[in-house]
């Protein structure tokens, strides 16, 4: 210590700290929160029950004010509907009156339907969906995977099941997907693998999916298949007669 040291008082008294702690919680969980007598244990009760629409409007005016004040914050989720021409006129009704809410999620919908009737109605619409619903949609076409991709999607398929195919296996695994489905190809992975283990080889190759080829079939040639033998099959009720190549892919697309 020097005639220039300095003494600074130790500062007494309790330790004050603040922390800010941030719950993320689903509108359904506060709801069953607020509707059972559990409490929040009767999330992992599974006892949700009907929730009544007083409990749902009480809380939403209740996440209103906290918004307003600044206490919470509304993060929208995403719905996502796969083959959404199942729904019914009646679900349909009910998406429409929801998608209202200010809290309502972004809406996703899946579906390979054309025109086709509406479920719950005799009317025919677009993809299934009603008129007034599918005007609200944007509508996003998908176009088929091309071989270069297929075969992309088949090496990094192959990557995440550890499985070693050799180049001309993945060669005709991609012709394969381009003439039925990419899901039938990726399927024939996991069966080519137990045929290669089972002749005690460890690169898949093009035996391996010339063997799983010709054991399962595709849909093309399963309904090729029906086609030729329906007179053999019980409570059959395609027409009678010979079917061609050409028509038999067209019923199946």
């Amino acid at each position: 210590m020097g005639p220039q040291t300095k003494f600074v008082q130790c500062p007494d008294g309790e330790l004050q700290k603040r922390k800010e702690v941030v719950h993320c919680v689903t509108l359904h969980e506060i709801d069953v929160i607020n509707s059972r007598t559990q409490g929040f244990q009767a999330l992992f009760t599974g006892d949700t029950g009907e929730i009544r629409a007083e409990v749902r409007d009480q809380i939403d005016t209740k996440v209103a004010e906290w918004r307003e004040e600044g206490k919470a914050e509304i993060l929208p989720g995403v719905l996502f509907i796969d083959e959404v021409h199942m729904l019914d006129i009646d679900c349909f009704s009910f998406l429409n009156q929801a998608l209202e809410n200010k809290m309502a999620p972004t809406l996703l919908v899946a579906t390979n339907r054309g025109i086709t009737t509406v479920r719950g109605t005799n009317s025919k619409s677009p993809h299934g969906i009603p008129d007034d619903f599918c005007g609200r949609l944007q509508i996003i076409t998908m176009e088929p995977y091309t071989e270069e991709e297929i075969h992309k999607i088949l090496d990094i398929r192959c990557q995440e099941e550890d499985v070693e195919m050799s180049g001309d296996a993945k060669v005709l695994l991609t012709k394969i997907g381009v003439d039925t489905s990419l899901r039938y190809a990726m399927n024939l992975i996991t069966s080519a693998t137990l045929a290669c283990q089972k002749r005690k080889g460890e690169v898949v190759e093009m035996e391996d999916i010339s063997r799983v080829y010709e054991l399962f079939w595709d849909v093309k040639r399963s309904m090729q298949y029906l086609m030729e033998y329906q007179s053999q099959y019980m409570f059959n009720e395609a027409p009678t007669g010979e079917v061609d190549e050409d028509e038999a892919n067209a019923m199946v697309s």
